[in-house]
């Protein structure tokens, strides 16, 4: 039985013996009278039992809070590691998708600023403007936590930094006239929040 269960077992026996005890009360003028010790002792163990177990039952909170944090640590490691293992695959991909725009992608293009929220999973942005041609987001990212940004369009990446926590980098690509997204690659991250428009015109 978990600490939980018997935190809220002894608590509702404490609420359930003081209406007891009241009810009691008010209908027996004599009582508690040679009952008193052991109702005083009663409820010594119930009140001592209730804060054990709550105690017991937030440090049982706290090591499942460092399990969870641990587990997601972990799993951070894990996506860090897989792009290095990928990258043979990424670049084709970015050389790939470069080139399918070209033909419109004539232009001054432009340079953006994107920072990421430090304490949260988001951009500062949500969506940006460029001219057609070479376009460049400087990305920086002042939290502890590792983050990207990549270009993406129609679920294709056309680009994609490095990915780092506490410092700067930048993307670069040629874009033709039309919508993009900007998002964090990291799993979980551009569904949090971490994403926006592109719009290249």
């Amino acid at each position: 039985m978990s600490n939980e269960t018997l935190f809220f077992i002894c608590g509702i026996a404490l609420a359930v013996s003081a209406v007891v005890v009241s009810f009691i009360g008010l209908r027996v003028k004599s009582f508690p009278g040679k009952l008193g010790p052991l109702v005083v002792l009663w409820f010594a163990i119930l009140v001592g039992c209730s804060m054990t177990f709550a105690v017991l039952h937030a440090k049982d909170e706290d090591k499942a809070k460092a399990a969870e944090v641990t587990k997601a640590d972990e799993e951070a490691e894990e996506e860090e590691s897989s792009p290095v293992e990928g990258a043979g695959e990424k670049e084709p991909a970015e050389s790939k998708g470069a080139p399918k725009p070209e033909t419109g992608a004539k232009g001054p293009g432009g340079t953006l600023q994107l920072a990421a929220s430090e304490t949260a999973l988001a951009f500062d942005k949500t969506s940006l403007t460029s001219k057609p041609g070479k376009v460049t987001i400087d990305f920086d990212n002042p939290a502890a936590l590792e983050h990207n940004v990549a270009i993406e369009q129609n679920g294709e990446v056309l680009a994609e930094s490095e990915t780092l926590a506490k410092g700067k980098t930048s993307v670069s690509a040629e874009l033709a006239p039309g919508t993009y997204t900007f998002l964090c690659t990291i799993p979980g991250h551009a569904e949090a929040g971490m994403e926006g428009t592109l719009t290249v015109r």
